[in-house]
């Protein structure tokens, strides 16, 4: 499978960046208290349905993994960045981390139990997004669930030269409506149960969708 142009660009830029990125971003304990009590009701539904562990997809230097793992979660973090994930196993050797990409994860059908996708997919064109979200019905298992959460707008693509303390960077950001995202999910075959739009406000400077859906377990 020939991998998608974009993703060059993005794992070129996270590698770039990814030291003052692990040093910029909060931890989920710094997090507002509305993030967090979405993190821990999360955590909470995957517990409950107990269908296998979680992927936290994009995850970065790893701090959201090991939040999961702190509320009781079996969790393995997937980042496209190999410095990502170099950093990851630095700061929590204990918790599994690979390399891969959201367009054709490293994980069996019917495997997880979870998925997080934590501002980790607005960097996926609106016309990839089909892909990531069959990935997303495909390797979770039936009753399973995801949440997804990150910046929203108006069809906006937002595309910065430098990024996480004045490193250059290539990728772009698409911030799509809230009701497009849900409709897309939809499609996949992941039924929307909940989601919540925040505004701009003291803990952030865009508007934040978060959605919570499920692969139908079998009947």
């Amino acid at each position: 499978m020939t991998e998608p142009s974009y993703l060059a660009a993005v794992r070129e830029s996270y590698d770039t960046v990814a030291a003052a990125y692990a040093e910029f971003v909060k931890s989920p304990a710094e997090l507002d208290p509305l993030s967090r009590s979405m993190l821990a009701a999360f955590a909470e539904a995957v517990r409950a349905a107990d269908r296998g562990p979680v992927a936290d997809l994009g995850c970065g230097p790893g701090k959201v993994t090991a939040h999961l793992a702190d509320l009781g979660v079996s969790a393995v973090g997937i980042d496209l960045s190999p410095r990502m994930i170099e950093l990851a196993r630095q700061a929590y050797p204990g918790l599994d981390f690979a390399v891969g990409s959201m367009t054709a994860l490293p994980v069996g059908d019917d495997a997880l139990g979870g998925i997080l996708a934590y501002y980790s997919v607005h960097h996926t064109p609106p016309e990839s997004l089909p892909v990531v979200f069959a990935e997303f019905r495909r390797t979770l298992a039936p009753g399973g669930h995801l949440m997804l959460a990150g910046h929203v707008g108006d069809d906006e693509h937002l595309r910065p030269t430098q990024a996480y303390g004045g490193r250059p960077v290539s990728y772009e950001s698409h911030l799509l409506p809230a009701d497009r995202i849900a409709g897309l999910l939809d499609r996949a075959g992941l039924a929307v149960t909940a989601r919540l739009v925040q505004e701009p406000g003291e803990g952030t400077k865009r508007t934040v969708g978060t959605f919570f859906a499920g692969k139908p377990a079998r009947s």
